[in-house]
């Protein structure tokens, strides 16, 4: 009725909008979440560029192909990331979650919904990263300004400067885990690509424009420092 071409939505309303929609893209049908809807000739699709958002920023350093990933975390971040990297060929998701029904959970999905193999590993304290990890991905809210909780409980002794180590965190943009990673010689992605790219890809969907990455980044740093 008032000629949208699409909208964002957020918690808790990811899951609750799915019965009103026309139909779901691969990613978002598989994940059982959608935060971005596209009317597509009168139809509304609902799709989930969170973890395009995330894959994007995560192929401009590192092909996803055969690799293996560690992500902390078992929530609507890790869901979408774990999905997203899935489906174009990561070897293995290992999910390291306290939680042990939900990562299981997301284990499940994982290995029922794409053709990569997935682990769930308890997430105890001091937490040793394995070995044979080509990437690292904090998906929780740890880190965030508005939280007490700064450093993940991990040894960060056992990160190798072969990996890449990834946060979802946007405000600050530097944490904790990405400075205690580029001490040992790791690549780092922080938050920053992940947001951009999926506003990205959210404006290519509902109108065929490629936004400008360096303009929307640039906003962000105001907002973020601001």
């Amino acid at each position: 009725a008032m000629n949208w071409l699409g909208f964002n939505l957020s918690s808790p309303h990811k899951v609750s909008v799915i019965p009103l929609l026309d139909g779901l893209g691969e990613s978002a049908k598989i994940i059982n979440a959608v935060n971005c809807a596209v009317n597509r000739d009168g139809k509304f699709i609902g799709e989930n560029t969170d973890g395009k958002g995330f894959l994007k920023a995560f192929q401009d350093v590192l092909s996803p192909l055969d690799k293996t990933v560690l992500i902390f975390g078992a929530g609507g971040a890790a869901r979408a990331i774990a999905v997203e990297l899935a489906l174009v060929g990561a070897k293995k998701i290992i999910v390291v979650n306290r939680d042990e029904g939900r990562g299981v959970a997301l284990v499940k999905l994982i290995t029922q919904g794409t053709k990569s193999q997935a682990e769930f590993i308890k997430w105890t304290p001091v937490f040793k990263i394995p070995t044979g990890i080509d990437a690292v991905v904090n998906a929780t809210t740890i880190g965030m300004d508005q939280f007490e909780q700064k450093k993940l409980d991990i040894d960060f002794d056992s990160i190798s400067n072969s990996m890449v180590v990834c946060d979802v965190i946007v405000n600050p943009p530097k944490t904790h885990l990405l400075d205690q990673a580029k001490e040992r010689g790791a690549q780092t992605i922080d938050g920053f690509g992940m947001l951009i790219n999926q506003g990205v890809i959210g404006i290519q969907y509902w109108t065929g424009i490629s936004a400008d990455i360096n303009s929307m980044k640039e906003a962000l740093q105001v907002v973020v420092s601001g």
